[in-house]
């Protein structure tokens, strides 16, 4: 999976989450908070990236990510490691 299904993955499941946004067009630089979603509904949205990518890692590897862009990079990376 390259890093652009990723963050297709990451759209997808925010859409799911938030289905308010699915007429959004999402770029990479978008934050998470800025498009309404709550603590409760970032960490569904990586519990559902990481799921579907069969990813088991701490959660505390993705702190201080700053937006949707480098949520859908360090999974990728992780995804090929």
């Amino acid at each position: 999976m390259s890093e652009n299904e990723v963050f297709s993955l990451v759209v997808r499941n925010i859409c799911e989450v938030l289905p308010d946004l699915t007429e959004h067009s999402f770029k990479y630089d978008d934050r998470l908070v800025d498009l309404g979603a709550n603590s409760i509904d970032r960490a569904e949205i990586v519990t559902m990236s990481l799921e579907a990518l069969k990813l088991n890692i701490p959660r505390i590897e993705l702190f201080g990510v700053k937006n949707i862009g480098e949520l859908a990079q360090i999974l990728y990376k992780k995804s090929q490691a």
